[in-house]
Parts: C-alpha cells; structure tokens; sequence
C-alpha cells in the first residue's frame, strides 16, 4: 500500500509542475514577454504530458503566432507561424472528444484568423516587393490554413479563391510552374469565371499551353473544354484545337475540325481563309507522286471556303490571290494537257483547241481576283514585307496571262511597271 500511494503522490507532484510551467507560459504571454513565453511552451509541449494535453498546443498556438506578428522576433524564428499552424493541428488533435475545440470557441478563435492572415498579408508584402518564392510559400500557408478550418466547419469558404490564385501567380514568377499549374488548377476545376471583378481567362488558357507543352492531351482537352464553357467566344480554344489536329498529321480530322469551327464562328473571315488554303494546298500536294484521288472536290471546297472569306471581309487581298491562284494553276494545268496529245489528226487537234479556250477562260476567271489585290493593295501607302509579296505575285501572274495575249501588250507593260516600283512605292 505505502508504495502505491508513493506512487501517487509522484504522479500528482508531476501533474503541478506541469500546470505551474503551462501557466507560467501563458502569463508570460499575457505580460508580452513572447521570448520567455516561446521557451516555457516549448519546454511543455516536449513533455510526454505536454505532448497530450490540448491546451499546451492551444497555447503554443498562440505564442508562435504572436511571434509571427512581432517585428523583432518574426525575423529570428522565420517558420514561427507555419510553426503556430501545426501546433493548430495538434490541439485540434489532442482536444478532449466530449469538448471539441472548447478553447477555440470560448476563449480566442481570433487566433485561429491570425495565422490565416498573417500568411496572406505576408504572401501579399512578399509579391509586391518581388520576392515570389516567398510569397508562394506564404500564400500557400494561407491557403492549407483555410483549407483546414473549412474542412472542419470553422469556415464556409470551399476554396479561397485570391489566396489560391496569387499562390498559382507567386509560383509562376518564381519559376515553379508545375506548383503553379497546381493552383492554377483549382481555380479552373472549379469553374471559377472571375475574382474580384477580373475574369479568369488567363488562368484557363494558361493551364491549356501547360500541358500542351507537356504532351499532355487529356488534361490539354480537359482544360480547354472547361474554358470553352466559361468564354465560349474566345478564339483562342479554336485555334488551339486547329493547331493540335493539324500537328496530329490527320487531314480528315483537321478539316473535320474546320467545319466545326467555320459553323460555329459564322463571321470570323480568317478561319474560312485558312481552311480554304489548308484545303487547297492539300489538294495540290503532289510530294507522295501524285495528287489527292478527290483532288477536284478539295479544291472546290477551297474555292468556296475563300469565297466565303471575301463575303464577310471583302478587301482582304490574300483570300483574292489565292483565289486567283487556284483559277491560274488550273490554266496551266489544261496547258499542260495539250502536250500530252501529239496527234495531227482533226479529233486531236480539235482537243488541243478545246483545252486552250478552256485553260483561257480559267486564265480570265483569275484576272479579277489579281485585280482585286492590286486594288486593295496598290493604292495604299506603307506595305508589310507579306503585303509586299502579295501584291508582286498578283502582278507577276497577271503579266505571265497577258504575255500570251498579242494584244494585250498595254497591260503587260502596266503591270511590268507596278511590278518594278512595288519596293518603292511601298
């Protein structure tokens, strides 16, 4: 019996030293004396009874965050916030099971708020100055502290959308970019169109070029359907889309993805150029040793697509050479197919006749169009390098047409000279 009670008394004389030492912590904190309160608490809390009991770690809490937001001690214990976070953690932890967070709801929840904004306003002071690392170590503090607290019902905040949103910018500056497609991401799989009053469009278009550039295709496609439904107007999602079917080397799929697109942006005259020239390029391809078996479907299909293109902008010179183009390059292909019929018999002279008037009227067909940049280019001033070669092209070509016509010869020379003096006159 008497070693039992010995025991006892032991047990309890250490269960006094151990409150004595947590309360001289906390009345340490209540004079401001931070430095001695730092030392009590950690002297507490690295006892096995102090590792257990809520209140050591309730006021661990507190201390550290007090140093966080002291100016002379904040530099001395840098991690002291992160610090007053985990203690957070472990009195959440260690609280009794029948009186959860009693502390927190009855004697100082400000605390709690304190770790959160004191990483948010450093992450922001941090920013402002430059210092990114830093700041996205901060703002993502902030971020795990409300993530915490609304994990627990403390908050009604599902995702703190400014914090979240500088923690994916800090990383981004500070060269992090796969931390920052982290928190960037967030932001888009919530579905999030603006904060503060500033649209997001960015963020959506940032994270679709990340993964792109990574080879990435279901998270590429994943973000830029999740665009598309937030700023489905947008063309950046078109073009992406166009450029990865076109990188895909499947025609069928890329001009798939034109009609989807050209049916969609009924007034965007720059897609139906592209697809009309993308059309006719393949159509006329002949690197494999031939052309397209449906070479005369494409190169309609081309042809109407451009067409479209000067129906909604009608002085743009490039859907009108190329055009024209497609008109002269069937001249000389009719041109090309009178040499392939040698015979001086009437029926074979008859075809060489026929295959002349037609490849002129094809010839006539391009005269128009070549005329059209003439005068959408021509008359203007200063020329971009682009401007410049398109204007020559029309030129030239419409000189190689008059130069088979004998009485043409005034054309030829009108054309020779704007040919000569486009560098100069532009």
């Amino acid at each position: 019996m008497r070693r039992l009670f010995l025991t006892g008394g032991l047990a309890l004389l250490g269960m006094g030293l151990f409150a004595q030492s947590l309360d001289k912590a906390k009345d340490l904190l209540k004079s401001n004396k931070i430095a001695d309160a730092k030392t009590e608490i950690d002297k507490v809390v690295a006892t096995d009874k102090g590792a257990k009991n809520a209140e050591a770690w309730f006021y661990k809490m507190k201390i550290y965050d007090a140093i966080a937001n002291n100016d002379q001690l904040k530099g001395q214990y840098p991690d002291a916030r992160e610090t007053a976070f985990e203690a957070l953690k472990k009195y959440y932890d260690t609280d009794e099971k029948d009186k959860p967070l009693m502390l927190l709801k009855l004697e100082n929840f400000k605390t709690v708020q304190d770790i959160y904004s004191g990483f948010f306003q450093a992450g922001a002071s941090q920013y402002n100055t430059g210092h990114y690392d830093s700041a996205y170590n901060s703002f993502s503090g902030a971020i795990r502290t409300s993530t915490y607290m609304n994990d627990r019902g403390w908050l009604k905040l599902p995702l703190d959308t400014t914090s979240t949103l500088y923690a994916g910018i800090s990383a981004e500056k500070a060269g992090k970019k796969d931390s920052a497609a982290v928190y960037y991401g967030r932001i888009a799989d919530a579905k999030i169109h603006a904060i503060s009053g500033t649209n997001m469009i960015d963020i959506y278009k940032w994270l679709v070029d990340y993964y792109n550039n990574k080879k990435d295709a279901a998270q590429t496609n994943h973000y830029l359907a999740l665009g598309k439904a937030q700023f489905p107007d947008d063309l950046f999602w078109p073009e992406m889309e166009l450029d990865n079917a076109r990188a895909s080397g499947n025609k069928d799929s890329l001009f798939a993805k034109y009609d989807e697109i050209t049916t969609k942006f009924t007034k965007n005259h720059l897609f139906f150029f592209n697809y009309g020239l993308e059309l006719y390029q393949y159509a006329s391809d002949t690197t494999s040793g031939h052309r397209p078996a449906n070479y005369e479907a494409l190169t309609a299909k081309a042809q109407e697509m451009l067409k479209k293109c000067l129906e909604i902008q009608p002085d743009y010179p490039q859907a009108a050479l190329v055009l024209g183009q497609i008109s002269y390059n069937q001249g000389v292909d009719l041109q090309a197919q009178t040499k392939k019929i040698p015979g001086k018999g009437p029926e074979d002279v008859k075809k060489r006749a026929d295959l002349r008037v037609a490849a002129t009227k094809k010839f006539d067909e391009a005269i128009p169009y070549f005329e059209q940049v003439d005068k959408d280019l021509g008359s203007k001033g200063k020329l971009k390098q682009e401007e410049k070669g398109a204007l020559k092209d029309a030129y030239d070509l419409l000189i190689s047409i008059y130069e088979q016509r004998s009485t043409a010869k005034d054309k030829v020379d009108l054309y020779t000279n704007k040919f000569n003096n486009v560098d100069k006159d532009h």
